[in-house]
């Protein structure tokens, strides 16, 4: 995990929306994109739309709808995070 990947997962304890996280990192919003698809795809991430989680997301229809969605850690993310850490 690259250093900006522990920053961002670090900003996932809580529920937070994409335009949020992109305001509170500072980074380019292509680099976030690319950073959220790996962690959702690892498992570490989990995606919300109106306070409800999002099972079986499709993958095509994720590039085109990740600003709508709100992020949190997982707890497989969680663990991963707190190993860095350690």
């Amino acid at each position: 995990m690259t250093e900006l990947e522990f920053d961002v997962l670090d900003e996932l304890y809580f529920i937070i929306s994409f335009d949020d996280l992109n305001k509170i990192l500072g980074i380019d919003e292509s680099v976030l994109k690319n950073i959220l698809f790996k962690f959702i795809k690892n498992e570490w991430v989990r995606c919300f739309l109106n306070d409800e989680e999002i099972m079986g997301y499709n993958e095509n229809d994720l590039p085109y709808n990740i600003h709508k969605y709100c992020y949190l850690a997982s707890k497989k993310g969680l663990v991963i995070h707190n190993q860095r850490t350690e």
